[in-house]
């Protein structure tokens, strides 16, 4: 249940349209429902501006699917994250409004309120291999109310790629990076932008490339002052924070936005790198 399902619910009772035992029948919902196997927590929407997420993994399509029709039965939208095409089936059954993005393996269902999408936020890969964690970082800042834009393939092997996308790169208030192999991009894009950055390791490369540790490491020790860094192949960790930080944001319009954009392509003190 949604701030924004609360208040509609709470006028609803001040104009009489709604009784106050009806209302108390939805509040009962909060801030938990127990399934057996689940403790849904219907309450975080509330206490963190952002709902709860299934992670689908290592569950049944049973349970995934169970999970997901008492949250789309609370109201709001509903994220169901690494599911697989036997999840979705489930999840289809009992709520045929759901979608599935294959790339990003999300189940979603699209919140109906009525609320002004908050950024932009960039979501950047260096290579197509990277793509999957990159989408799971797009659809998911999708889904949580986030203007996004897509920026792929620009990784360092071609430094021309990224330098070409910077008035792209220069509007965004927050920039996803997903990268394998040595890493690098975050710290490069880091030094383009006025704007935090999320840098996502992917398990990308060849033998010494550990399954995304040398990246995990490499983001870690970046040299730019404004990347931080979440697990390895953790696309939707990377949107929900960015999620966090747009969202608490006040709004930009017209001449701020391209006065920030302007000033993102001068020089600037606090994007020097730290040695």
């Amino acid at each position: 249940m949604t701030r924004e399902m609360i208040l509609e619910l709470l006028e609803s009772v001040q104009a009489g349209a709604t009784t106050p035992s009806a209302a108390l029948r939805e509040l009962a919902k909060m801030p938990y429902e127990d399934t057996g196997f689940a403790r849904i927590d219907h309450h975080r929407a509330l206490r963190l501006g952002l709902p709860e997420v299934i992670y689908a993994s290592g569950k049944t399509p049973v349970q995934v699917a169970e999970i997901f029709a008492r949250m789309a039965a609370a109201g709001g939208g509903v994220l169901a994250t690494r599911a697989d095409a036997d999840a979705y089936a489930a999840v289809k059954l009992r709520v045929p409004e759901a979608v599935y993005h294959d790339q990003a393996r999300i189940i979603g269902l699209r919140d109906n309120h009525s609320v002004e999408k908050a950024g932009p936020v960039a979501v950047v890969c260096a290579g197509t291999s990277d793509l999957p964690v990159a989408e799971e970082a797009a659809i998911t800042a999708e889904y949580l109310g986030l203007e996004v834009s897509r920026i792929w393939d620009v990784g360092v092997a071609g430094l021309h790629r990224i330098l070409a996308v910077r008035e792209g790169l220069a509007t965004a208030r927050a920039v996803i990076v997903c990268a394998g192999m040595e890493g690098a991009l975050p710290s490069v894009v880091g030094g383009l932008v006025a704007a935090p950055v999320i840098a996502v390791p992917t398990s990308i490369g060849y033998g010494a490339a550990f399954g995304g540790v040398a990246a995990l490491l490499g983001m870690l020790n970046s040299c730019s002052p404004n990347v931080c860094v979440v697990n390895i192949d953790n696309g939707f960790g990377a949107a929900y924070v960015a999620a966090m930080m747009v969202r608490n944001q006040p709004a930009q319009t017209g001449a701020a936005k391209n006065e920030d954009a302007a000033k993102a392509h001068q020089p600037h003190a606090a994007l020097s790198s730290h040695r």
